[in-house]
């Protein structure tokens, strides 16, 4: 009897286990539609600032006090339970200064700038731990299933407006890319840089469900661009008579040491063997687009 008693509890266990996940396979298309909010911060990765050492173009040229603001939102669309597509926007700043590094070069070259940058991308979101729900209501006595966070990775494609900019001596702050800081459009091999640009975006996120309907979460992720211009620092200095214009002419080297002397026509002003990049993070509100019908499961 004992024996008998103990096949019927585990096939009813089995059973309920099936039906339960059941509804939740079903249950996540009804949640396919997601949006989100979120503000952060953002960390230029280039030639210009960074860390106290040779510029590494990636999180090890971090340096915490040029991170600017940053705002967020997205659309996201499930394909499968544990895929999803995503539209998402950024609108924030980039900054950069050599004054903020001891390394040698990059303080006694001492140019600055700020960006601010507008980016629309599209990704493939891959969930590693899918989303789970507990109960719609809390039901005492009741035990079921807690809620789980959704830890996930994404990558996809994007494009970047950027629009550099740095202060003049009336402290004012002036787009550099029509003054042809390194001599584009006035030297004939060297041609003015667009301000939009491709980016491959990819990075990591967590959101966790507070209630059925809304979530909060945070986002890191890094911009890979297809420039090497969003500090307008790409390649060498130019002779600063070319230029017809006082302010391209300070602009090019009029910041840098005089005393130092790299600073020539012809010396480097910059690492073109990489492109530029930029990192943020994010916290994020999210919230589910529920369909209205009567079909919905409660628990």
């Amino acid at each position: 009897m004992k024996i008998r008693k103990l096949i019927i509890l585990i096939v009813l266990l089995t059973f309920t286990s099936l039906l339960v996940n059941g509804q939740y396979n079903i249950h996540w298309r009804k949640i396919r539609h997601e949006v989100s909010f979120g503000m952060g911060t953002t960390s230029f990765l280039g030639e210009l600032g960074g860390a106290n050492t040779v510029g590494t173009h990636f999180v090890k040229d971090f340096d915490f006090n040029s991170s600017r603001w940053i705002f967020q939102g997205g659309y996201s669309y499930k394909l499968a339970e544990q895929w999803a597509v995503k539209a998402n926007v950024l609108f924030g700043r980039l900054y950069g200064s050599d004054l903020k590094t001891e390394e040698l070069h990059r303080s006694s070259r001492n140019l600055s700038f700020r960006a601010p940058f507008v980016d629309f991308s599209a990704t493939i979101d891959f969930s590693i731990i899918k989303e789970r729900y507990g109960h719609r209501y809390d039901l005492r006595r009741i035990k079921g299933k807690s809620n789980l966070p959704n830890f996930y990775i994404y990558a996809g494609i994007g494009g970047t407006w950027f629009n550099p900019k740095a202060q003049y001596t009336d402290g004012e702050w002036y787009a550099l890319q029509p003054l042809g800081t390194e001599g584009q459009g006035i030297i004939p091999t060297r041609e003015k840089y667009s301000r939009v640009c491709l980016t491959i975006p990819v990075g990591l996120g967590l959101n966790y469900m507070i209630d059925r309907n809304f979530g909060i979460g945070f986002e890191y992720g890094v911009r890979f661009t297809l420039t090497d211009y969003i500090d307008d620092v790409s390649t060498t200095y130019v002779d600063p008579s070319i230029f017809s214009d006082p302010m391209a002419a300070y602009f090019s080297s009029g910041t840098a040491d005089p005393d130092w002397p790299g600073v020539g026509p012809g010396q480097q002003r910059g690492q073109n063997d990489y492109n530029d990049a930029f990192m943020m993070l994010s916290l994020k509100v999210t919230y589910k687009l529920r369909p209205r019908s009567p079909g919905m499961p409660k628990f």
